[in-house]
């Protein structure tokens, strides 16, 4: 299969370059077999943590390291992000390996980590033909992604020593009080003030977990990885920056947030960014379904939990709408999240409005 259908990475963002003889010394004096001199190449998508493809004779790595720039304290943890990745590698085999982790802010001037490169096809927003999919080899497809997440959810943490992560019972709460705060903070006065949103989410939350998991909070297509040789199979899962314990119904509303199916309206379409509207990939509802039958969990309450995704979504967006309009991101892109904010907000108010809740 075409080696086009793999990510590449391209040259390294002015003001954004690794000092690669203090990164090769350290990963050598950390006991790392590598050969000649690397060259670094840097990954252009998300707007997280930077990633880096180091590349040496014998082997390609990846580098992560937080953004440029004064950052929360407890924002962009890279080594935290390691060391979930290090502790759940033995019982979710779809980690990627982490080589080396650096905590010395001396080396490149922040922490960093350095993992292996699976190589493979990240599905974005659209399934290249070369993959040759049918509908019904991409609904199994569909099934075998979800199933990803299903086994992450259904992982035994505290046998893993992941069960310390976050703070547990009491997530839910947690979270619609942050969200809630994060959203009247970056709001402007274009954009929908979201209260009876926020009201609604307060009043109907549920008065305790449905389970307390490992949760990856950031699970979609586009942090997947598929076997070149065989794109049916699902061979790494990426970005644990979020990952934490809490409720797994949260997470699922979370990432059915960023499901657009075939049906959908054409603003929604116009917002996708993976191929879940493709023939054969299940509809939101499908998903709901499909994640009980594994699980055994109850989803009668699942409107609160679409909802919160949606809103989550809003929030996530309008943040970064009002760092644009401030000046402090230059995205021409971002001039349309305010208006996809008020969008989110009506599909909130939507399912409120025709919820039994």
């Amino acid at each position: 299969m075409s080696e086009k259908l793999i990510d590449a990475a391209g040259k390294v963002r002015a003001g954004e370059e690794v000092d690669l003889a203090r990164v090769s010394a350290y990963l050598r004096a950390a006991g790392m077999e590598l050969q000649g001199e690397p060259q670094l190449k840097q990954f252009p998508g998300g707007a997280s943590n930077l990633t880096y493809l180091l590349s040496y004779d014998n082997r390609d790595l990846i580098l992560r390291r937080p953004p440029f720039g004064h950052i929360a304290k407890s924002a962009h943890d890279v080594v935290r992000e390691a060391r979930i990745m290090q502790m759940l590698k033995p019982v979710y085999p779809a980690v990627p390996n982490v080589y080396a982790i650096c905590e010395d802010v001396e080396v490149i001037g922040a922490p960093f980590y350095v993992m292996e490169r699976l190589v493979g096809v990240i599905p974005r927003q659209n399934l290249p033909e070369e993959l040759g999919l049918d509908a019904p080899k991409t609904r199994q497809l569909c099934l075998n992604v979800l199933d990803k997440l299903i086994d992450l959810h259904m992982l035994d943490a505290k046998a893993a020593g992941l069960d310390t992560l976050g703070k547990g019972e009491g997530y839910v709460a947690r979270q619609i009080e942050g969200w809630s705060k994060r959203f009247r903070a970056a709001r402007t006065e274009d954009v929908s003030d979201f209260e009876s949103v926020m009201q609604w989410l307060a009043d109907k939350q549920p008065k305790q977990e449905v389970a307390i998991c490992l949760i990856h909070n950031d699970f979609r297509f586009d942090n997947v990885v598929l076997d070149i040789a065989d794109p049916m199979k699902v061979i790494g899962v990426l970005d644990w920056e979020m990952a934490t314990m809490g409720d797994p119904l949260m997470d699922l509303g979370s990432s059915l947030a960023y499901w657009v199916q075939a049906d959908d309206d054409a603003f929604m379409l116009g917002s996708r960014r993976q191929p879940t509207n493709a023939p054969g990939m299940l509809t939101r509802q499908e998903v709901i379904d499909y994640y009980a039958q594994r699980t055994g969990w109850s989803v009668a309450n699942f409107d609160f939990y679409e909802v919160y995704g949606l809103f989550r979504l809003a929030g996530i967006v309008q943040q970064i709408y009002k760092r644009f309009k401030e000046g402090n991101a230059r995205n021409p892109v971002f001039a349309t999240f305010g208006p996809f904010a008020n969008y989110l907000g009506q599909r909130c108010e939507r399912i409120i409005a025709q919820s039994s809740l």
